[in-house]
């Protein structure tokens, strides 16, 4: 009778083992940027669970943990032919997150990957489209597109496509050689045209005082002496300057009077 009831209180302690050992294993604990989809007997229940504390009636149920964060992914290089037939390497960053945690469980094996792939293809599908041109100074519009086309295929997936930036576009060397030429020419161009407004606006003001000048002849004579004035006040050398006819009649006839 002791022995019967020595194995009764032992297999009590045994099964209430067990039964804590199962009930801490039902208990689960979500952050509050997590959510669980349960699927009981294989089939998901409509409304994840979560956060805080949650029972999973093991082996009944089983639960996948969902990170609501948004993603980082660093989409790698690709080889990209523009629409001007330009070979250029271009890489991308996109953000992104889950919104409905039960489509990104049901509907698509593994999200993050899938994203990934969607975004390589896609870069190099709408950057196939554009000019070079476009691709150096048209980075916004064409981080918008990319955004929208990625999020439109990713929205079944219960994921959101918030923002795609491109982040680097690397040009092969003859034609960074080119665009360098380019732009030193187009410097030159733009220091000539400088050059030939200003040499036309000198010649109109030099137009316009000569008109001022011939408007009266004494005008010209003070003009030649207050040349000889600056000239022998910054050179000691002696200088031999023509003296108009029209000055020394004009001292003679004062000298008469």
């Amino acid at each position: 009778m002791e022995k019967i009831l020595g194995m009764s209180i032992s297999t009590f302690f045994v099964v209430a083992g067990i039964f804590v050992i199962w009930l801490f294993s039902c208990i689960n604990i979500l952050r509050d940027y997590e959510r669980g989809v349960i699927f009981r007997l294989g089939r998901a229940l409509p409304q994840p669970k979560g956060p805080g504390l949650i029972f999973v009636f093991k082996p009944f149920d089983q639960i996948v943990r969902v990170s609501l964060r948004t993603i980082v992914l660093d989409v790698p290089p690709q080889d990209i032919i523009t629409r001007d037939n330009v070979s250029v390497k271009v890489n991308a960053v996109v953000y992104f997150r889950v919104f409905n945690p039960l489509n990104a469980v049901i509907q698509v094996e593994n999200y993050i990957y899938a994203t990934s792939q969607l975004a390589q293809t896609t870069l190099r599908s709408i950057l196939g489209q554009a000019e070079l041109d476009d691709l150096l100074a048209e980075r916004e519009k064409l981080n918008k597109e990319l955004q929208t086309v990625l999020d439109q295929h990713t929205d079944p997936w219960g994921v959101k496509v918030t923002l795609v930036e491109i982040k680097q576009v690397d040009l092969p060397q003859d034609m960074q050689r080119a665009m360098a030429l380019q732009a030193e020419a187009e410097r030159e161009k733009r220091a000539k045209i400088i050059h030939a407004e200003g040499e036309f606006q000198a010649s109109k003001q030099l137009a316009e005082a000569a008109n001022v000048l011939a408007q009266n002849p004494y005008t010209m004579q003070l003009r030649y002496l207050q040349t000889i004035t600056q000239i022998s006040s910054e050179n000691n050398s002696t200088v031999i300057f023509p003296v108009p006819v029209e000055l020394l009649a004009m001292l003679t006839a004062k000298k008469d009077k």
